[in-house]
Protein backbone atom coordinates (compact mmCIF):
# COMPACT_ATOMS: atom_id res chain seq x y z
CA UNK A 1 0.00 0.00 0.00
CA UNK A 2 1.18 3.60 -0.76
CA UNK A 3 2.01 4.90 2.55
CA UNK A 4 2.90 9.32 3.30
CA UNK A 5 6.81 9.58 3.88
CA UNK A 6 7.88 10.16 7.20
CA UNK A 7 9.71 13.61 7.59
CA UNK A 8 12.91 11.33 9.48
CA UNK A 9 13.15 8.89 6.82
CA UNK A 10 13.40 11.69 3.69
CA UNK A 11 16.22 13.72 2.45
CA UNK A 12 15.42 17.03 0.58
CA UNK A 13 16.73 17.21 -3.12
CA UNK A 14 16.82 20.19 -5.38
CA UNK A 15 14.65 20.11 -8.78
CA UNK A 16 14.18 22.62 -10.74
CA UNK A 17 15.27 24.96 -7.33
CA UNK A 18 12.03 23.20 -5.75
CA UNK A 19 12.90 21.74 -2.63
CA UNK A 20 11.46 17.63 -2.80
CA UNK A 21 11.82 14.71 -0.20
CA UNK A 22 12.76 11.27 -1.20
CA UNK A 23 13.45 8.09 0.64
CA UNK A 24 17.17 8.10 2.28
CA UNK A 25 19.23 5.85 0.80
CA UNK A 26 16.89 5.25 -2.20
CA UNK A 27 17.34 4.76 -5.73
CA UNK A 28 17.53 8.64 -6.12
CA UNK A 29 18.86 9.39 -3.40
CA UNK A 30 21.86 7.13 -4.14
CA UNK A 31 21.64 7.28 -8.33
CA UNK A 32 20.29 10.44 -9.39
CA UNK A 33 18.55 8.75 -12.36
CA UNK A 34 22.00 6.72 -12.90
CA UNK A 35 21.23 3.48 -11.10
CA UNK A 36 23.40 0.75 -11.36
CA UNK A 37 21.65 -1.72 -13.47
CA UNK A 38 23.60 -4.89 -11.85
CA UNK A 39 22.54 -3.54 -8.00
CA UNK A 40 19.07 -3.59 -9.79
CA UNK A 41 18.94 -6.82 -11.32
CA UNK A 42 20.24 -8.18 -7.51
CA UNK A 43 16.55 -7.14 -6.17
CA UNK A 44 14.13 -9.87 -6.41
CA UNK A 45 11.69 -8.09 -7.42
CA UNK A 46 12.92 -7.46 -10.68
CA UNK A 47 13.02 -10.35 -13.34
CA UNK A 48 15.67 -8.71 -15.57
CA UNK A 49 17.25 -5.31 -16.65
CA UNK A 50 17.90 -6.68 -20.69
CA UNK A 51 15.53 -4.45 -21.56
CA UNK A 52 17.50 -1.51 -20.12
CA UNK A 53 20.77 -2.06 -21.11
CA UNK A 54 19.44 -1.15 -24.44
CA UNK A 55 18.16 2.01 -23.93
CA UNK A 56 21.14 4.50 -22.56
CA UNK A 57 20.50 7.27 -21.08
CA UNK A 58 20.99 11.04 -22.02
CA UNK A 59 22.11 13.88 -19.59
CA UNK A 60 19.86 17.18 -20.62
CA UNK A 61 18.81 20.62 -19.43
CA UNK A 62 15.05 20.73 -18.32
CA UNK A 63 13.01 22.74 -16.31
CA UNK A 64 13.33 20.47 -13.05
CA UNK A 65 17.43 20.69 -13.67
CA UNK A 66 19.62 18.73 -15.43
CA UNK A 67 18.34 15.34 -15.09
CA UNK A 68 18.74 12.11 -17.24
CA UNK A 69 15.87 10.31 -19.69
CA UNK A 70 14.35 8.30 -19.76
CA UNK A 71 13.28 7.35 -16.39
CA UNK A 72 13.16 3.61 -16.34
CA UNK A 73 10.69 1.81 -14.00
CA UNK A 74 12.23 -1.72 -13.24
CA UNK A 75 8.79 -3.41 -11.83
CA UNK A 76 5.61 -2.22 -12.36
CA UNK A 77 2.11 -3.36 -12.36
CA UNK A 78 -0.97 -1.46 -13.80
CA UNK A 79 -4.63 -1.89 -14.37
CA UNK A 80 -6.79 0.01 -17.52
CA UNK A 81 -10.33 -0.05 -17.62
CA UNK A 82 -11.31 1.06 -21.69
CA UNK A 83 -14.48 2.49 -22.19
CA UNK A 84 -16.72 3.90 -24.92
CA UNK A 85 -17.49 7.60 -24.36
CA UNK A 86 -19.75 10.34 -27.20
CA UNK A 87 -17.10 12.03 -29.10
CA UNK A 88 -18.95 15.34 -28.45
CA UNK A 89 -18.50 15.18 -24.52
CA UNK A 90 -14.96 14.26 -25.28
CA UNK A 91 -14.46 17.39 -27.69
CA UNK A 92 -15.87 19.27 -24.80
CA UNK A 93 -12.39 18.43 -22.75
CA UNK A 94 -10.09 18.35 -25.88
CA UNK A 95 -7.70 21.00 -26.70
CA UNK A 96 -8.37 22.21 -30.36
CA UNK A 97 -5.82 20.99 -31.84
CA UNK A 98 -7.17 17.10 -30.87
CA UNK A 99 -9.29 14.94 -32.02
CA UNK A 100 -10.66 12.07 -30.49
CA UNK A 101 -9.84 8.41 -32.20
CA UNK A 102 -13.22 7.11 -32.66
CA UNK A 103 -14.07 3.46 -33.26
CA UNK A 104 -17.65 4.18 -34.87
CA UNK A 105 -18.87 8.00 -35.93
CA UNK A 106 -19.96 9.73 -32.47
CA UNK A 107 -18.23 7.23 -30.14
CA UNK A 108 -14.97 7.70 -28.83
CA UNK A 109 -12.56 5.85 -26.20
CA UNK A 110 -11.66 6.97 -22.46
CA UNK A 111 -9.62 5.03 -20.06
CA UNK A 112 -9.48 4.90 -16.19
CA UNK A 113 -5.83 3.62 -15.05
CA UNK A 114 -4.11 2.74 -11.99
CA UNK A 115 -0.29 2.07 -11.61
CA UNK A 116 2.39 0.22 -9.30
CA UNK A 117 5.74 1.54 -9.25
CA UNK A 118 7.61 -0.70 -7.04
CA UNK A 119 11.42 -0.32 -8.03
CA UNK A 120 11.59 2.85 -9.91
CA UNK A 121 14.34 5.37 -10.55
CA UNK A 122 11.97 7.76 -8.41
CA UNK A 123 11.50 5.64 -6.04
CA UNK A 124 8.56 3.68 -5.05
CA UNK A 125 4.76 5.41 -6.08
CA UNK A 126 1.25 4.67 -7.24
CA UNK A 127 -0.58 6.52 -9.80
CA UNK A 128 -3.91 6.98 -11.30
CA UNK A 129 -5.13 8.73 -14.64
CA UNK A 130 -8.33 9.87 -16.50
CA UNK A 131 -7.03 9.64 -20.19
CA UNK A 132 -8.54 9.97 -23.59
CA UNK A 133 -7.69 8.00 -26.81
CA UNK A 134 -6.75 10.72 -29.70
CA UNK A 135 -5.35 10.65 -32.94
CA UNK A 136 -1.53 11.19 -34.04
CA UNK A 137 -0.91 14.71 -33.93
CA UNK A 138 -0.16 15.74 -37.45
CA UNK A 139 -2.61 13.04 -38.70
CA UNK A 140 -5.13 13.25 -41.44
CA UNK A 141 -8.30 11.05 -41.62
CA UNK A 142 -8.73 8.49 -39.28
CA UNK A 143 -7.29 5.31 -40.89
CA UNK A 144 -7.83 1.60 -39.93
CA UNK A 145 -4.17 1.18 -39.15
CA UNK A 146 -4.82 3.64 -36.29
CA UNK A 147 -7.89 1.86 -35.11
CA UNK A 148 -6.51 -1.12 -34.56
CA UNK A 149 -3.34 -0.21 -33.03
CA UNK A 150 -5.06 2.08 -30.37
CA UNK A 151 -7.69 -0.93 -29.35
CA UNK A 152 -4.57 -3.35 -29.29
CA UNK A 153 -2.91 -0.49 -27.31
CA UNK A 154 0.44 -1.26 -28.85
CA UNK A 155 1.01 2.52 -29.64
CA UNK A 156 -1.83 4.52 -28.47
CA UNK A 157 -2.04 8.29 -28.49
CA UNK A 158 -3.60 10.47 -25.52
CA UNK A 159 -4.43 13.66 -23.83
CA UNK A 160 -4.61 13.36 -19.98
CA UNK A 161 -6.89 15.28 -17.91
CA UNK A 162 -5.80 13.54 -14.80
CA UNK A 163 -3.09 12.39 -13.01
CA UNK A 164 -2.97 11.85 -8.84
CA UNK A 165 0.01 10.69 -7.62
CA UNK A 166 1.67 9.44 -4.20
CA UNK A 167 4.97 10.88 -3.70
CA UNK A 168 6.18 14.48 -4.21
CA UNK A 169 8.94 14.13 -6.66
CA UNK A 170 6.54 12.18 -9.03
CA UNK A 171 4.12 15.33 -8.48
CA UNK A 172 6.93 17.87 -9.80
CA UNK A 173 9.16 16.05 -12.21
CA UNK A 174 5.60 15.15 -13.99
CA UNK A 175 3.94 18.62 -13.59
CA UNK A 176 7.13 20.62 -14.13
CA UNK A 177 9.02 18.83 -15.84
CA UNK A 178 6.35 16.99 -18.48
CA UNK A 179 3.55 19.59 -18.15
CA UNK A 180 1.11 16.76 -16.66
CA UNK A 181 -1.91 17.73 -14.64
CA UNK A 182 -0.37 16.12 -11.38
CA UNK A 183 -1.37 16.62 -7.48
CA UNK A 184 0.06 14.42 -4.31
CA UNK A 185 -2.91 12.72 -2.40
CA UNK A 186 -3.72 9.37 -0.54
CA UNK A 187 -3.04 6.87 -3.53
CA UNK A 188 -3.22 2.59 -2.57
CA UNK A 189 -2.79 0.62 -5.93
CA UNK A 190 -2.79 -3.21 -5.28
CA UNK A 191 -2.20 -5.69 -8.07
CA UNK A 192 -1.62 -9.33 -7.75
CA UNK A 193 -2.64 -12.42 -9.92
CA UNK A 194 -6.05 -12.38 -8.20
CA UNK A 195 -7.50 -9.34 -7.28
CA UNK A 196 -6.39 -5.63 -8.41
CA UNK A 197 -8.34 -2.78 -6.04
CA UNK A 198 -7.73 0.92 -6.57
CA UNK A 199 -7.93 3.96 -3.82
CA UNK A 200 -7.58 7.27 -4.83
CA UNK A 201 -8.53 9.90 -2.34
CA UNK A 202 -10.01 13.47 -2.63
CA UNK A 203 -8.99 16.61 -0.07
CA UNK A 204 -11.41 15.43 2.31
CA UNK A 205 -9.70 12.23 2.57
CA UNK A 206 -13.06 10.09 1.48
CA UNK A 207 -13.15 8.52 -1.96
CA UNK A 208 -12.55 10.22 -4.90
CA UNK A 209 -12.52 7.09 -6.99
CA UNK A 210 -11.92 3.48 -6.32
CA UNK A 211 -11.56 -0.28 -8.31
CA UNK A 212 -11.78 -3.61 -6.97
CA UNK A 213 -11.63 -6.73 -9.70
CA UNK A 214 -10.67 -10.20 -9.87
CA UNK A 215 -7.81 -10.02 -12.00
CA UNK A 216 -7.48 -11.53 -15.89
CA UNK A 217 -6.18 -14.91 -16.25
CA UNK A 218 -2.33 -13.67 -16.77
CA UNK A 219 -0.05 -14.53 -19.61
CA UNK A 220 3.48 -14.94 -19.37
CA UNK A 221 5.86 -12.79 -21.77
CA UNK A 222 9.68 -12.72 -22.70
CA UNK A 223 11.24 -9.66 -21.89
CA UNK A 224 10.84 -7.61 -25.11
CA UNK A 225 8.59 -10.23 -27.04
CA UNK A 226 5.60 -7.36 -26.40
CA UNK A 227 6.80 -3.72 -25.87
CA UNK A 228 3.93 -1.10 -26.25
CA UNK A 229 4.39 2.73 -26.13
CA UNK A 230 2.11 5.74 -25.31
CA UNK A 231 2.51 8.97 -26.53
CA UNK A 232 1.08 11.62 -24.31
CA UNK A 233 0.44 15.21 -25.54
CA UNK A 234 0.95 18.08 -23.11
CA UNK A 235 1.39 22.13 -23.12
CA UNK A 236 5.05 23.26 -21.43
CA UNK A 237 4.79 26.99 -21.18
CA UNK A 238 2.60 27.48 -24.18
CA UNK A 239 4.30 25.03 -26.85
CA UNK A 240 2.83 21.61 -27.58
CA UNK A 241 5.02 18.46 -26.58
CA UNK A 242 5.28 14.74 -27.11
CA UNK A 243 5.96 12.39 -23.97
CA UNK A 244 6.73 8.60 -24.94
CA UNK A 245 6.63 5.93 -22.70
CA UNK A 246 7.93 2.34 -23.87
CA UNK A 247 6.19 -0.43 -21.91
CA UNK A 248 7.85 -3.66 -21.37
CA UNK A 249 5.15 -6.13 -20.93
CA UNK A 250 6.01 -9.53 -18.82
CA UNK A 251 2.72 -10.53 -17.60
CA UNK A 252 -0.34 -9.38 -18.43
CA UNK A 253 -4.16 -10.55 -19.09
CA UNK A 254 -7.54 -8.78 -20.56
CA UNK A 255 -11.18 -9.44 -19.81
CA UNK A 256 -13.86 -8.12 -22.34
CA UNK A 257 -16.31 -6.10 -20.80
CA UNK A 258 -16.28 -4.73 -17.24
CA UNK A 259 -15.06 -7.96 -16.09
CA UNK A 260 -16.87 -8.34 -13.21
CA UNK A 261 -15.16 -4.84 -11.68
CA UNK A 262 -16.68 -2.53 -9.43
CA UNK A 263 -15.71 0.90 -10.09
CA UNK A 264 -16.80 3.69 -7.76
CA UNK A 265 -17.12 7.10 -8.57
CA UNK A 266 -16.79 9.57 -5.33
CA UNK A 267 -15.78 13.17 -4.96
CA UNK A 268 -13.40 14.70 -6.40
CA UNK A 269 -11.05 15.76 -9.53
CA UNK A 270 -10.12 12.55 -11.02
CA UNK A 271 -14.31 11.29 -10.36
CA UNK A 272 -15.17 14.68 -11.81
CA UNK A 273 -13.57 14.59 -14.83
CA UNK A 274 -14.48 10.96 -15.81
CA UNK A 275 -18.10 11.93 -15.39
CA UNK A 276 -17.57 14.93 -17.79
CA UNK A 277 -16.52 12.52 -20.43
CA UNK A 278 -20.40 10.67 -19.81
CA UNK A 279 -18.69 7.15 -20.51
CA UNK A 280 -21.28 4.39 -22.06
CA UNK A 281 -19.84 0.78 -21.01
CA UNK A 282 -16.84 -0.57 -20.39
CA UNK A 283 -15.16 -2.40 -23.15
CA UNK A 284 -12.85 -3.47 -21.75
CA UNK A 285 -10.26 -4.72 -18.49
CA UNK A 286 -6.47 -4.83 -18.69
CA UNK A 287 -4.58 -5.95 -15.78
CA UNK A 288 -0.44 -5.95 -16.22
CA UNK A 289 1.09 -7.77 -13.17
CA UNK A 290 4.54 -7.65 -14.45
CA UNK A 291 5.92 -4.97 -16.66
CA UNK A 292 8.69 -2.45 -16.80
CA UNK A 293 8.98 1.25 -18.46
CA UNK A 294 11.40 3.87 -19.93
CA UNK A 295 9.76 7.04 -19.70
CA UNK A 296 11.68 9.60 -21.59
CA UNK A 297 11.53 13.59 -21.55
CA UNK A 298 8.89 15.55 -23.65
CA UNK A 299 10.17 16.95 -26.71
CA UNK A 300 8.52 19.56 -28.82
CA UNK A 301 5.96 18.71 -31.37
CA UNK A 302 3.99 20.63 -33.81
CA UNK A 303 0.05 19.70 -34.11
CA UNK A 304 -2.58 20.68 -36.98
CA UNK A 305 -4.91 23.61 -36.06
CA UNK A 306 -8.12 21.88 -35.76
CA UNK A 307 -11.71 23.40 -34.93
CA UNK A 308 -14.27 21.11 -32.79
Amino acid sequence: MASPQNNEDTVGVDLGGREVPVPRGGLYDRFRMAADLDEIARDPRVSSVDFFRRQPKTKVDSSIGPTLTPNFYYAISTARLTMLAPSRAIRTRLPAELAPLEVAPGLGLVSVMFFRYDVCDIDFYTEAAVGIAVRPARHGKLGFLDLVTGLKNEHLHSYVLSLPVSSQIAQVRGHDGYGFPKWVTGLDVDIDDRRTTARVANDAGGVDLALSAPTPVQRAYRSGERVGSLTSYTTIDGAWHATLNQTNVLNAGAARGAGGTALQLGEGRISDDLRSLKPKRTIRFDVMTEGQAALHLPVPTSVDSRTK
